[in-house]
Order: C-alpha cells, then structure tokens, then sequence
C-alpha cells in the first residue's frame, strides 16, 4: 500500500500513537465534559499529526517549519490541559506522567523537525 510521505516520519507516527492514547484516557471523562475539556482536549493533540501532515504538503521550508511550530504548540495546549485534568480529578498524577514520557521526547522530535526546516529555509 502506497504511504504518503507523512506517514513514514517517526515524529508523525508517535503523534499517532499519543492521539489513541488521549482518546482512550478521555473516554472516562465525565459526560458534563463532552463539549467542555474533552473535546478541547482532542482538538489539541488531532492538531498535533495533522500539522505535521499539512506542513509535508507545503513547498517551501519556511512554510514547513509555520505548521511544525502550530504542532509544537498543540502539543503544549494538550500538556497544559492535561495538568488541568488532574487538578479537576479527571486523571491521576499517574497517568500524566505516563503521558508526559510520551510527550517529551514527541516534542523534541517536532522541534528538531522544526530547526532542521529553518535551516533548509536559511539555505534556501
């Protein structure tokens, strides 16, 4: 089966992977929070890959590195409202520590993404 190229960036794939695993963690929300925290929630890391996605479709690297820093910064909201769900007790301390392993190294790969585009643009 045909990949595009999006789809065989490693940075691209964990995005995936912490994207099932916040909607998995969601799923036990409380109903008063479908429109509220959860869905915030899931806008913020779909927005992860699908900057990564829309950034590979962009000609110039410059424009690349704008949707790899819109990436990065949705991976920040999802942390941010990550810390609020467990000061709300929608997940534990636990939980977000788990969370956190996947995040960290997920936002060093969108900022090496990112630095490895401005230079193409600085050369360009």
């Amino acid at each position: 089966m045909y990949q595009f190229g999006f789809e065989k960036l490693e940075v691209w794939q964990d995005a995936r992977k912490l994207t099932v695993e916040i909607y998995r963690l969601t799923e036990n929300y409380p109903e008063r929070e479908k429109f509220g925290l959860t869905n915030q929630l899931r806008r913020a890391i779909v927005s992860v890959g699908a900057n990564i996605a829309e950034g590979t479709t962009r000609s110039s690297a410059k424009e690349q590195a704008h949707f790899s820093s819109i990436s990065y910064g949705s991976l920040m909201e999802t942390l941010s409202h990550l810390v609020t769900s467990v000061d709300l007790g929608f997940i534990t301390a636990e939980e977000l520590a788990m969370l956190r392993n996947m995040i960290q190294p997920l936002s060093l790969k969108i900022n090496n993404l990112r630095n490895t585009q401005l230079a193409k643009a600085g050369k360009g």
